[in-house]
């Protein structure tokens, strides 16, 4: 543990470390391009350079190990010169694209330059022209004039996904980034590279031109997308009258968490957002006809009530992208107040994995539901709708599934999967038959009540990773307007089904979770973090459930 001062800061830190790690240490930000911490050391940028004492020249911090009894000075007069020489240098050619560049607001161009540069340019020639608003693949686009080389997307190519598609090509002021011959930027992980550049040279194709980043709201969360459960953050906004297109998210970026996703998130979580804000069920139904959650809630609760005491079965079809609080009270509820079967459905068919990042599973809470026995063991969703349909069920609620589109399970009715003749027939032969979920389906349609319910980026909770990782959602906004959080709805049916809980948020709930659940015993929401918690150990059946 070499010990050094940076900036009159006495510290210590491993022996190898650069000092633009232990500066990091420190809490001391020094400039940098090309270094990122997820790649290999470039050096190349040189606008990380620091005055050392006893070194004649200033040098890079990203590729200068530490050594005892350095002393290091990063605002210097002669450290804060020289990076406004490189400064200068990388905008010799740069255009002046500010004003129609998407990185504008985040570019570390002008970041650095309003910190230390703020030089009197000299450089009077013309600037070299190349390539501009190229389409490099299907969610990136390149603009070649805005690249300062530091190759941090070259690297991550080369490195992380291990595809090769890029390179730097020609010398001195000709040189330039592109992709070798015959390629395009398809990866899986293609919109990292957006992420890691530094400025406006790569940019997002769905993103482009939509809002300005300083107009954006940001809130942690976790991808839905697979069982990985990547750290995300969801930028979005609220009011945006001058647009018809409704949406309020507008981007998804990875959040840095070194047990799940380090820097990095998959294309498919990164770009599967839109059905956030298109498609969503607005209105409480009865029937297709618009009624209200006062009358729905009355109606359900009253139907459960006279088929529980006429001793007719209930189903319920949960879903493993329901929080475990949710889960955990439909589990009270059903199958304890109601004697109800209850399971919770999966898509059976597997989905693209890969040894980085994307599971095969696409729900992001099955080891969740597992722990909770939802896992459908004793009995799954194609047995319940199997049954409802030769009349031994009376009443089914499915929560957020579209029962056409379960993938390859078992065969209902000896006909395959589930069609529209079939729903039909549920909905003929059902006493009830409710539909509670955020968008628009074939379920929903036959349906005799539909309940809109929040998306799980408008309530909080907590999901259950593959590797036994307990995540909060968290609640980025409010639901959209007539729609409810699933465990309001919950805790209002029990209160109508003279069973009422003692909770009134889902920390509570997942207090009461805890104490019947020994994986998660000892956690709570503060424990739980930003950065989730493992489980305190996990079943022989949860892990082997666990893909």
């Amino acid at each position: 543990m070499p010990a050094l001062t940076i900036d009159g800061t006495a510290i210590e830190c491993p022996d190898g470390s650069t000092v633009i790690q232990a500066a990091e240490r420190a809490g001391i930000f020094i400039p940098r391009y090309c270094y990122h911490p997820g790649l290999s050391i470039a050096g190349n940028c040189r606008i990380c350079l620091v005055e050392i004492e006893k070194y004649p020249k200033l040098q890079i911090a990203c590729n200068t190990p530490v050594t005892e009894g350095m002393t290091v000075h990063t605002k210097s007069a002669k450290a804060e010169d020289g990076r406004r020489a490189v400064l200068e240098f990388l905008l010799a050619n740069h255009p002046l694209d500010c004003p129609v560049c998407d990185q504008s607001g985040e570019c570390d161009l002008q970041n650095f330059y309003m910190n230390f540069g703020l030089y009197d340019p000299r450089f009077r020639e013309q600037k070299v022209k190349k390539k501009k608003a190229v389409s490099i693949g299907p969610h990136v686009m390149l603009d070649q004039e805005r690249c300062i080389l530091c190759s941090r997307c070259v690297r991550f190519t080369d490195e992380i996904t291990k595809t090769g598609e890029f390179g730097i090509f020609n010398r001195a002021d000709k040189a330039e980034l592109g992709l070798y011959p015959g390629e395009r930027l398809d990866n899986p992980y293609s919109g990292n590279v957006v992420d890691i550049c530094p400025v406006g040279a790569l940019t997002d194709q769905d993103f482009r031109f939509k809002a300005r980043v300083w107009y954006l709201s940001s809130a942690p969360t976790v991808c839905n997308g697979c069982a990985q459960g990547c750290n995300v953050d969801i930028h979005y906004v609220l009011n945006r009258p001058h647009l018809n297109d409704g949406a309020r998210v507008l981007r998804v970026k990875p959040r840095y968490n070194a047990d799940v996703n380090q820097w990095w998130m998959c294309d498919e979580g990164r770009y599967g957002f839109g059905w956030i804000d298109k498609g969503r069920l607005t209105k409480v139904r009865h029937r297709g006809v618009e009624s209200t959650w006062e009358q729905a809630m009355a109606a359900i609760a009253a139907e459960l009530t006279k088929l529980r005491w006429n001793g007719s079965r209930i189903g319920v079809i949960a879903s493993s992208q329901l929080t475990n609080e949710e889960l955990f009270l439909i589990r009270e509820i059903f199958q304890g107040a109601l004697g109800a079967q209850v399971t919770a459905a999966f898509p059976t068919r597997p989905g693209f994995s890969d040894d980085f990042l994307i599971k095969a599973d696409k729900s992001p809470n099955t080891l969740g539901t597992t722990l909770l026995a939802l896992d459908g063991a004793t009995h799954d969703a194609a047995t319940l709708v199997d049954e409802a349909l030769q009349g031994r069920i009376e009443a089914l609620w499915v929560f957020g599934h579209d029962l056409t589109k379960l993938g390859d399970g078992p065969p209902i009715n000896n006909v395959g999967l589930i069609n529209e003749e079939s729903l039909r027939e549920l909905s003929r032969k059902l006493g009830l038959f409710v539909f509670s979920g955020t968008n628009e389906n074939s379920t929903a349609s036959w349906s005799h009540w539909v309940l809109p319910t929040a998306a799980y980026v408008e309530k909080d909770g907590t999901f259950v990773n593959c590797h036994g990782r307990v995540q909060r959602i968290g609640r980025a906004f409010p639901p959209v307007p007539d729609c409810r959080e699933d465990w309001t709805i919950l805790l209002e049916i029990a209160r109508q089904l003279n069973h009422p809980l003692a909770w009134q948020n889902p920390q509570q709930i997942f207090q009461g979770l805890t104490e019947v659940l020994p994986p998660l015993a000892g956690l709570t929401y503060e424990k739980i973090g930003s950065l989730g918690a493992p489980l305190a150990h996990t079943p022989p059946a949860a892990e082997a459930a666990a893909p």
